[in-house]
């Protein structure tokens, strides 16, 4: 096991013990709730969904790898980049789940 790859696994256990900081277990969510930055177990991907329907999408040390807009209809999300490149995701017992990943609400 490499050094880098000892500290990304001590990383993620970490992250992963703090989850429920992050997420809202059980919890209904309401429109305004939605707002504000979700992420990754790992920190990797970062959405900020911004209060006037836009969203920041951030990668690593990419602070400004998508921005576009979403709405949102219940617990679906929609979003439409700036590009115009589609994707949707589901807000479930307050988790975002999003192309096949996993966003907890940031705290």
């Amino acid at each position: 096991m490499t050094i880098a790859r000892g500290i990304a696994t001590a990383l993620t256990a970490v992250i992963f013990a703090t989850l429920p900081a992050f997420a809202e277990k059980g919890t209904d969510m309401t429109e305004q709730s939605f707002v504000g930055m979700w992420v990754t177990a790992d920190g990797h991907i970062r959405h900020e969904l911004l209060p006037d329907g836009r969203y920041v999408e951030a990668r690593g040390r990419r602070e400004k790898a998508y921005q576009g807009s979403y709405t949102i209809t219940g617990n679906h999300i929609d979003y439409v980049d700036d590009t115009g490149f589609t994707a949707d995701g589901d807000f479930i017992d307050g988790v975002l789940h999003h192309a096949g990943m996993v966003l907890y609400r940031q705290r």
